[in-house]
């Protein structure tokens, strides 16, 4: 898509001036906005956790380690969509690979993306934010390097993201991080809100879901 000049390094001086004043503003908002959500969806979520363990044998939570700010490791949590003994692999990969594990409630849990619920907790621990580029798996190293290059690893990673709104796994590595540097360019509150209402659309149309 923008290939070369993504990568340029007036483009990563660009994206991390542009990571200043709101990113602080934006880290507050989140821990705000996911200790509310947290309240108001504690019953919900406990009760798609009993469906878990009901409908598959296993934890509720599925644990994993994922890439974000500055490289930094963190554990990443969701609910379980797949079978205990899946291999740690992308989405995509496992498409390539044949027919995805998922236990029965697996395809519905990532259609609605009700499995992504337990990443409020990672807001509040400050390791994630609700909009920003998705934490790619320490395996995808080709996103790794390329958002590093680009600066697009200068700001926490997001639940949802400019690239998730715009095809999620139907996109290449490069357009991706192309996207996801475009969004650390342009973040601010308006642009924050745009997202996630585009969200709200792509999971209703499930369109590029992972």
């Amino acid at each position: 898509m923008r290939g070369k000049e993504t990568m340029s390094s007036t483009t990563v001086d660009e994206v991390k001036t542009s990571t200043g004043c709101y990113a602080c503003l934006k880290a507050a908002l989140d821990v705000v906005g996911a200790a509310i959500l947290l309240i108001l969806l504690g019953p919900l979520m406990l009760l798609i956790a009993l469906a878990i363990r009901l409908d598959s044998p296993g934890p509720a939570l599925y644990r994993q380690t994922r890439v974000g700010r500055l490289g930094t490791l963190f554990t990443m949590l969701k609910f379980r969509t797949m079978k205990v003994g899946t291999p740690v692999l992308s989405t995509a990969d496992m498409q390539r690979r044949g027919a995805i594990p998922f236990t029965r409630l697996g395809p519905i849990l990532r259609k609605t993306n009700l499995d992504e619920f337990p990443q409020l907790i990672n807001i509040i621990k400050g390791e994630m934010s609700f909009v920003g580029p998705r934490p790619p798996l320490p395996s995808q190293t080709d996103v790794v390097s390329l958002r590093k290059e680009s600066g697009a690893d200068a700001i926490r990673p997001g639940i949802t993201g400019l690239a998730q709104v715009r095809g999620r796994d139907d996109l290449d590595n490069q357009t991706k991080v192309g996207y996801d540097t475009e969004y650390c360019r342009k973040m601010d509150p308006i642009f924050d809100l745009k997202i996630l209402l585009m969200t709200f659309a792509a999971v209703l149309s499930a369109r590029g879901n992972k």
